[in-house]
């Protein structure tokens, strides 16, 4: 299994995580074998400056990511994901350490709309 963590930083697995998908400056991609991290690498977000939808779910998948997961995302950003056949889980706080074990436990599990999504009242475009 591989899994997408949005981060705040270039520390791998004990990044800050990026509370907004598409605006984080990188993501850290975490392999995961039996259960437990097995390795990790981080990628510089491009599109953190400004990107077309569907652009980083896309990159996301080419990189054969099945779960990505992050502070916030709009429901146009899920729903684009969703399509690439990619689990999104929102609402992941602390490290990208402690969001993937969270996971792994059960005990971060679906997504709603990012608060800021929800004060603008439309989806975002990321």
């Amino acid at each position: 299994m591989r899994v997408a963590v949005t981060a705040d930083e270039n520390k791998g697995i004990d990044s800050a995580i990026g509370y907004h998908f598409g605006r984080c400056p990188y993501y850290v991609f975490v392999n995961v074998e039996n259960g437990k991290v097995a390795g990790a690498i981080t990628i510089p977000n491009g599109g953190a400056g400004g990107h077309a939808p569907g652009e980083l779910p896309l990159f996301i998948q080419q990189n054969g990511i099945n779960t990505l997961l992050t502070g916030g995302m709009g429901s146009r950003a899920v729903d684009f994901f969703t399509q690439y056949g990619i689990e999104v889980v929102t609402g992941a706080t602390g490290t990208v350490r402690q969001a993937v074990e969270q996971y792994l436990a059960g005990q971060l599990r679906g997504h709603a709309p990012c608060q800021q999504s929800q004060e603008h009242g439309r989806n975002h475009n990321h």
